[in-house]
């Protein structure tokens, strides 16, 4: 019965999430459902005080610094008009010919220097509108071009990504956003290519049995603004660029080279550096590319105030909504019905804790429609597990996290995913015309390349 009250508990969760119900009303109620049919209402009151908020403000201790300046970083890329030069650059250069793989680029190099994939959608759909329209490539196809560049390769395979996925692992396996560099280029390339071939693949098909852009109310679509009135293309790719190559810096230069043995003193909660560089990276990394991104575009702010503000509040919800799920995930795990799904996840594979760590994300991330509310949940209550397991059987931590975070890619995005919710709000489509695509790319290619992971790093491990 322990089993099936956690099981109740996760359905309810997902099927009201999907209603469009918050996380942070759902978190604290479907984790007394299953306090109470597990015959343990008695304690979900401290268990309210005690494991949920303490787990949520725990969560927010470590992340909340990236998800505040991811957004902030973001909103200035996007308000600079630098993330609309970045697009129409490449709408230019490869033309109407390639629609498809356009969008998808433009999408791939905004999220891997950091922009928030919301603000990605929202950025590079305008553009991406006009040039499917020119082609008469059909609209259906453009959410899963989006959701390949933007939910994909560059959020969980390609090393140094700044995306809150790459950086969950690395306090608790103690390794940076750069693990397995060469296993997550040859995945994310992997990625990429199969992605972009099946969906230009379609529309080809598409198109030659007449079918074209469509008929689409399109009233609100903005237009993108001429290029006279967008900043120059260096100034705009530079912060972008900075993310990443600073971040890679601090990662295996900066922080390494310095005395951080003070960080096992008391006050610092005796922890380890090895513990922090991956953290402190990419926090510094977004720091100094916002301070860039001000100044580089210095005389086009109407109101950096406004943007600064509106980037700072728009961390706020999704922050709290992922510290929620964790915190949700940590009362789930305080269950005794939790050590029966827990020992059979962790027992699936136990030669090898690769299949065990692919499958535990996969239902996980799947149950929360969140791939950084999987990871999150995962590493908070089998973390240990996971790192003992791979000393065990000889495997790299840096193996773990990239393969760990590419899989949590997987079932991330089923129906009920916020993230496709809202892409299709942005696109004006359903579920109907557009999930299909958007299925294929941000499930079914993940999925073949996770499998394709842990054969490398089975075979090769971490490179």
């Amino acid at each position: 019965m322990d089993s099936l009250a956690i099981l109740i508990s996760l359905g309810l969760l997902m099927y009201l999430a999907y209603r469009g119900i918050t996380v942070l009303v759902l978190a604290p109620l479907m984790a007394s459902l299953a306090l109470l049919l597990s015959g343990e209402a008695l304690y979900m009151l401290p268990t309210y005080t005690q494991i949920f908020m303490k787990e949520l403000g725990g969560y927010l201790i470590k992340f909340f610094p990236l998800f505040i300046l991811g957004s902030l970083f973001g909103q200035l890329i996007s308000d600079s008009g630098a993330a609309r030069t970045i697009a129409q650059k490449l709408m230019r250069a490869l033309g109407p010919r390639h629609a498809i793989l356009t969008v998808v680029l433009a999408c791939g190099i905004l999220t891997y220097g950091g922009v928030s994939l919301f603000v990605v959608a929202f950025a590079v759909y305008p553009i991406g509108a006009v040039l499917f329209r020119e082609s008469n490539t059909p609209k259906r196809y453009m959410p899963g071009a989006i959701a390949l560049g933007s939910f994909t390769f560059t959020m969980t395979a390609l090393p140094g990504a700044p995306s809150i996925q790459n950086a969950i692992p690395t306090p608790y396996l103690g390794t940076t956003t750069f693990a397995a560099p060469g296993l997550g280029i040859v995945c994310g390339l992997v990625m990429l290519a199969f992605g972009t071939y099946l969906l230009q693949r379609w529309a080809s098909k598409a198109m030659a049995a007449g079918e074209g852009y469509g008929e689409h109310d399109e009233r609100n679509l903005v237009a993108g603004t001429p290029d006279e009135q967008n900043p120059a293309f260096l100034p705009s790719i530079l912060p972008v660029v900075l993310v990443i190559g600073l971040n890679a810096l601090f990662s295996y230069v900066v922080l390494p080279g310095m005395d951080l043995s003070y960080l096992g003193e008391e006050r610092f909660g005796k922890t380890t550096p090895t513990a922090v560089i991956g953290l402190w990276s990419v926090i510094l990394a977004l720091l100094i590319a916002i301070v860039a991104t001000i100044l580089l575009h210095w005389k086009r702010w109407t109101s950096l105030k406004d943007s600064v503000n509106k980037g700072v509040f728009g961390s706020f919800l999704p922050v709290l909504n992922t510290a929620s799920e964790v915190a949700y995930g940590a009362i789930i795990a305080s269950l005794a019905g939790f050590a029966a799904i827990r020992h059979a996840l962790m027992n699936l594979s136990p030669d090898n804790p690769l299949i065990s760590v692919v499958l535990t994300m996969n239902v996980l991330s799947g149950i929360t429609g969140s791939s950084s509310g999987g990871l999150s949940i995962a590493f908070r209550t089998l973390g240990e597990d996971y790192l003992r397991m791979t000393e065990a059987a000889g495997i790299a931590p840096e193996l773990l996290h990239r393969v760990a975070v590419i899989a949590a890619g997987g079932l991330d995005t089923l129906p009920h995913s916020g993230a496709v919710v809202t892409l299709l709000a942005i696109c004006g489509l359903t579920h109907r015309q557009s999930y299909p695509p958007i299925l294929a790319m941000t499930v079914g290619v993940p999925l073949l390349v996770t499998v394709l992971a842990v054969v490398l790093g089975t075979l090769f491990g971490a490179f």
